[in-house]
C-alpha cells in the first residue's frame, strides 16, 4: 500500500472533497476505455489549477510513489489505467482556453479542454482545430497530445503532432519546462514534437498551444458501395495513384454500417463495404477534383455511388462513422478496437487476411478505419461473460498486429501502445531500438513514477486482468495479488 506520508502531504496542498481515497470514489477511476483491464489507484487528485498539478507531481517525486494523468479517460489501449497503489492525476477541470489569437491562428489551452470546443471557440474567426478523433465530443486535448491522435481527416492534415506549437509541462522530478512556442518554424530541437505521442511517461502537459486552420470554403462527400471490403481498400489505392489529396477517407463494413444505421440513421446503404471521401477547400479547386474523384470510383467497381447533397446531408454521414465505435455496443456486449496500421497498397491484401481470421476464429469482427493512411480499426466482437472468450479474442487481435508487421506498417496508428500492445513491441522493434528508448525514459524519469508500466516493455505493469489469465501474465509482465 501506498505511505500514509504522501496522503498527509496531499491533503495539505489539496482539498478534502477532491482528493477521493474511498473505494465508491476511486471505483470510475479503475479503469479506462479498454475496460477489459482494471487497476485500483490509492487516490484520486482532482486537480483545479496548475499549481496543483506541479505540486501533486512533486509530492509523489519526493515520496516515490507512480502517478497518471488522465483527462476523460478513452484511452482505447490502457493508456490512462492507474498504476496499483498509485496516484492518479485527473485533469477535467482544468479546462481554460487561455488565449485565443486569430490573427497569429493559435489557441493555448489546458489539458483537459475538449478536442471539439477549441473547433467551437475558434469558429467565429473563421478558424477551426484539424485532428478530429471519433471521441472528439469528450476526449481532452491532454490525452491527444499524450497519444499523437489522428482522426477521419488526418490524412490531409495530419495527426497532433503537426498541429502542437509550443507545450509547458511538468516533468516526472517536479521540473516546469517550455517546450516550443507560437511559431510555426522554431529554432532548434522540436522538443514539443518530442513530447507528443509520449503515452504520458515524460510528465505531464500544463498549457498547449495549437496550430487553427482557416475553414475549408467548401466540402463534397461522396459515399461508394462495393461488394467487398478488399475492393473497398483497392478503391483507396486508386485514389491516392491517381494524384487526389481527399481530406478523408474512411472504410466501413457491413457490420459497422448495420450498427451505425441502427444508432444514428445515418441513410448508409447495404453493402459489403462502403467508402466515405471527402474533398475540401477553395471552390473552383474541389470543384475540379470532384470531377476527377468520380472518374476513379467509376473505375473501382463500385457498385452505387452517392454524393452528399447538403451540410446536412454530410453531417449525418459523418455522424454515423464518428458513432460507429460506440454504436458497434449494439451488436455485442464486449468488443476490443484494435489499431494497426498497413501501408495504402496493401489494404485490400490486409483486410481480406482479417476476414479469414474472422472465420478461423468464429469471431465477428466489425471493420472501421482511416482509409486514407492505411490505420485499420478493426472491432473484434465478444461476450466476455463467456469462458474464454476474451483470450480467444485477444488471439484475434494480437495476429491483426503481427500482420501489420508482417506488410511493413505498426502496430498503433493513434490509439498508442499503453498496456495493450506491450507485448509487441519487440516484434516491431529490435533491441537496440528498445534500449534507446529506455535510456530517454531513464533520463527524464530514472524511478519510471510518470504513467509506469505503459509503452515500454520494462518495469511493473500497472493493470490486472478480470478474465483468465492474459498473456502479460504469461510472460510474467503482470501478476495477480
Amino acid at each position: 500500500m501506498m505511505n500514509q506520508p504522501l496522503l498527509a502531504a496531499l491533503a495539505k496542498v489539496i482539498p478534502a472533497k477532491r482528493l477521493l481515497t474511498q473505494q465508491p470514489q476511486l471505483a470510475p477511476y479503475e479503469s479506462d476505455a479498454l475496460t477489459a483491464f482494471q487497476s485500483r489507484p490509492a487516490a484520486v487528485v482532482l486537480t483545479e489549477s496548475q499549481e496543483e498539478v506541479i505540486n501533486t507531481v512533486r509530492l509523489c517525486h519526493q515520496h516515490a510513489v507512480p502517478f497518471v494523468a488522465r483527462g476523460s479517460g478513452t484511452s482505447l489501449s490502457g493508456g490512462s489505467l492507474p498504476i496499483q497503489d498509485g496516484i492518479v492525476i485527473a485533469l477535467n477541470r482544468l479546462n481554460r482556453i487561455v488565449r485565443l489569437d486569430p490573427q497569429e491562428r493559435v489557441a493555448v489551452v489546458e489539458p483537459g479542454v475538449v478536442n471539439l470546443d477549441v473547433s467551437k471557440a475558434a469558429a467565429p474567426h473563421g478558424l477551426y482545430y484539424a485532428p478530429d478523433p471519433s471521441s472528439q465530443l469528450i476526449c481532452t486535448i491532454g490525452g491527444n497530445v499524450a497519444f499523437n491522435s489522428g482522426g477521419a481527416h488526418c490524412l490531409k492534415y495530419g495527426m497532433t503532432a503537426n498541429h502542437v506549437l509550443g507545450i509547458k509541462a511538468v516533468l516526472p522530478d517536479g521540473e516546469v519546462v517550455h517546450l516550443g512556442g507560437d511559431s510555426l518554424e522554431p529554432v532548434g530541437p522540436d522538443l514539443a514534437g518530442f513530447f507528443v505521442g509520449s503515452e504520458g511517461l515524460f510528465g505531464v502537459a500544463l498549457e498547449i498551444t495549437l496550430r487553427l486552420l482557416p475553414k475549408p470554403e467548401t466540402y463534397r462527400t461522396v459515399l461508394a458501395s462495393y461488394d467487398s471490403l478488399q475492393a473497398a481498400g483497392d478503391a483507396v489505392a486508386q485514389v491516392v495513384e491517381s494524384g487526389l489529396l481527399p481530406g478523408a477517407m474512411e472504410i466501413m463494413d457491413s457490420l459497422a454500417i448495420e450498427a451505425a444505421e441502427a444508432a444514428v440513421n445515418a441513410g448508409y446503404p447495404d453493402c459489403k463495404a462502403l467508402l466515405i471521401v471527402e474533398l475540401e477547400g477553395e471552390q473552383v479547386q474541389v470543384d475540379a477534383e470532384f470531377a476527377h474523384l468520380l472518374q476513379v470510383i467509376e473505375q473501382s467497381d463500385a457498385t452505387e455511388v452517392r454524393v452528399a447533397q447538403d451540410d446536412a446531408d454530410r453531417l449525418r454521414i459523418w455522424k454515423g462513422r464518428k458513432g460507429a465505435f460506440s454504436a458497434v455496443g449494439r451488436l455485442s456486449p464486449d468488443y476490443i478496437v484494435q489499431d494497426g496500421v498497413v501501408p495504402r497498397s496493401h489494404l485490400g491484401k490486409a483486410l481480406a487476411r482479417i476476414e479469414e481470421l474472422s472465420n478461423h476464429y468464429g469471431i465477428r469482427v466489425a471493420n472501421v478505419f482511416h482509409a486514407g493512411d492505411g490505420n485499420l480499426h478493426p472491432l473484434i466482437l465478444y461476450n466476455g461473460r463467456e469462458a474464454g472468450a476474451l483470450e480467444r479474442a485477444e488471439g484475434l487481435a494480437g495476429e491483426i498486429l503481427q500482420l501489420c508487421i508482417a506488410l511493413g506498417g505498426s502496430i498503433t496508428g493513434e490509439h498508442g501502445v499503453g498496456v495493450e500492445k506491450r507485448q509487441y513491441m519487440g516484434d516491431m522493434f529490435n533491441e537496440t531500438d528498445l534500449a534507446v528508448m529506455n535510456e530517454i525514459r531513464q533520463a527524464l524519469d530514472p524511478h519510471e513514477l510518470a504513467n509506469r508500466g505503459k509503452m515500454l516493455p520494462s518495469g511493473e505493469a500497472p493493470a490486472l486482468h478480470t478474465h483468465g489469465p492474459h498473456p502479460l501474465e504469461q510472460q510474467g509482465i503482470i501478476s495477480r495479488e
